[in-house]
C-alpha cells in the first residue's frame, strides 16, 4: 500500500492537485515535501500534532518531510479562518517560539542524517528586496482571485488590511524557494490552508514549467464540526507545562463516542484492522477504545511512564483502583489556611478568574471531598484535609489533589 492510500484510509486526505500524478510520484518516488508552521505560541497545540502525524506517515513512506519554521512569515500571522487581524510579535518572541517548536517536533520525526530538515523563512524572507519581489512573483498573482479566496473572504466585511493581503504571495514565495532550494515538489496543510498552497503550486508552475502539487488535510473536528483540541483553558498544548499529561489523557478519555474512531485513525499509529474494531464498540464498551485512544495519543505526545501515570490516576479517581500520586496537584500553605478556598484555587490557576470559579460554584459543579462547594466565600480549613490531602472536583470530570504543606 502507498502511503497516499495510507493517508487516504485514515482518513487525512481533504483535497489534492493533479492527484493521478501525485499518486504515482508518491508511490515510485522520494517526494520532498513541506508542512509550514508559524511560531504563534510557545508551543505546538493537538492541531499541529495531527499534521506531524500525516508527516510520520508520509516519512515512514520513504519521503522527505521539511518543517518550514514561519519565522518571516509570522512576523506578518496568516488570516485564515480569523475574524481579526493575529497579534504582531517582536523578533524575540518569535525566535523563542520557534526553538520551543523544534524539541517538540524531533518527537515525531527523525531528522538524522538529512532524513528530515527543519527550516526557517526567516532566511530569505527577511532579506528580500520589495520591488525584486513584486517583478518575479507579484506579476503571477491577481488581486482578483486573491479575494475571492476563502481565506480573504471571511476578513472583508470586517477589514483585511494591505500587510495581510501579503500573507499568500509570502507563503507561496516559501514553496518556490524550498523548490529551488530542496527540489520540494509538495506542500501540505490544513484544508484551510488551500488557497494559500494552491498559489504556490501555481507560481512554481508558472514560473518554471515544472509540475507541483498541493494536499490538504483534514481538520481535526467532532462529529458535529466544532474543532476539536479546546478545553476550559483554551487550546489542548503538547507543552506538559501548560497543559498536563494527566489533563491531556483526560480530554481523550472524554471525547465523544462518535469521534473515537477518527481520533484513533488520526492521532496513533494502530493498524487500522484495530481501530476499526474499537470504533465499532457500543454502550459501555466503548469506554474500552476511548482509554486505548488517551493512553496512545498521551504515550506519543509526553512518554510511556507519563501515560502510564496518568491511566493510573484516571482508573484511581474513576474505579477505586490505581494510584492518585499523578493526579493534578495543587500545594497548600499552611499560611493559605483560613483563607477563600476561591482566592486559593484563582492563585493555583485552578479558575482564569474568579468570577468562573464563582459561576461554577452557583451551578453545584465544585466538590471538595464529597462535599458540594455553595458559599463562594467559604474558607479552606486544616479539618478539610486528610492525611495532608484533599480531593477538589471542577465540573463533572476535572480533579485535582490539594495538598497541605506544613
Amino acid at each position: 500500500m502507498s502511503v497516499f492510500d495510507v493517508l487516504k484510509e485514515r482518513g487525512f486526505i481533504q483535497q489534492v492537485t493533479h492527484e493521478e500524478e501525485l499518486k504515482e510520484r508518491l508511490a515510485n518516488e522520494s517526494v520532498t515535501f513541506y508542512i509550514g508552521f508559524d511560531p504563534t505560541a510557545d508551543s505546538l497545540h493537538v492541531g499541529h500534532f495531527l499534521t506531524l502525524m500525516a508527516m510520520a506517515h508520509m516519512q515512514q513512506g520513504g519521503h522527505r518531510p521539511i518543517c518550514l519554521l514561519g519565522g518571516g512569515t509570522g512576523s506578518v500571522g496568516d488570516p485564515s479562518g480569523k475574524s481579526d487581524m493575529r497579534r504582531m510579535m517582536d523578533r524575540t518572541e518569535i525566535n523563542h517560539n520557534i526553538e520551543c517548536f523544534k524539541k517538540q517536533m524531533q518527537r515525531f520525526i527523525d531528522f538524522s542524517d538529512d532524513k528530515a530538515l527543519m527550516i526557517n523563512n526567516a532566511d530569505w524572507l527577511l532579506e528580500l528586496n520589495y520591488v525584486q519581489l513584486l517583478r518575479e512573483v507579484g506579476v503571477h498573482f491577481s488581486v482578483n482571485r486573491m479575494l475571492a479566496a476563502e481565506c480573504y473572504k471571511q476578513r472583508w466585511e470586517k477589514g483585511l488590511t494591505f500587510f495581510e493581503l501579503n500573507y499568500m504571495i509570502m507563503q507561496a514565495y516559501d514553496f518556490w524557494e524550498l523548490f529551488n532550494q530542496q527540489g520540494c515538489i509538495l506542500q501540505m496543510g490544513g484544508d484551510d490552508q488551500w488557497s494559500n498552497i494552491l498559489a504556490g503550486a501555481d507560481l512554481i508552475r508558472r514560473k518554471e514549467s515544472k509540475p507541483a502539487f498541493g494536499l490538504t488535510l483534514t481538520l481535526l473536528t467532532t462529529s458535529d464540526g466544532r474543532k476539536m483540541g479546546k478545553t476550559e483553558k483554551g487550546a489542548l498544548w503538547l507543552d506538559g507545562e501548560k497543559t498536563s499529561p494527566y489533563e491531556f489523557y483526560q480530554y481523550w478519555r472524554n471525547v465523544a463516542d462518535a469521534d473515537v474512531e477518527k481520533c484513533l485513525s488520526l492521532l496513533t499509529f494502530l493498524p487500522m484492522d484495530e481501530v476499526r474494531r474499537l470504533g465499532a464498540l457500543e454502550g459501555q464498551a466503548i469506554n474500552e477504545a476511548k482509554k486505548v485512544l488517551a493512553f496512545e495519543v498521551t504515550k506519543l505526545i509526553h512518554g510511556q511512564e507519563a501515560a502510564e501515570n496518568s491511566r493510573q490516576a484516571a482508573e484511581a479517581l474513576f474505579s477505586g483502583s490505581g494510584s492518585l500520586d499523578n493526579t493534578p496537584t495543587v500545594n497548600v500553605t499552611s499560611a493559605q489556611l483560613g483563607g477563600k478556598l476561591l482566592d486559593i484555587l484563582f492563585d493555583a490557576g485552578i479558575f482564569a478568574s474568579k468570577s468562573e470559579g464563582r459561576r461554577l460554584i452557583a451551578q453545584g459543579g465544585l466538590h471538595l471531598e464529597q462535599e458540594k462547594v455553595s458559599d463562594p466565600d467559604r474558607l479552606l480549613s486544616q479539618d478539610d484535609f486528610t492525611d495532608n490531602a484533599a480531593l477538589l472536583r471542577k465540573g463533572k470530570k476535572n480533579y485535582y489533589r490539594l495538598v497541605l504543606n506544613q
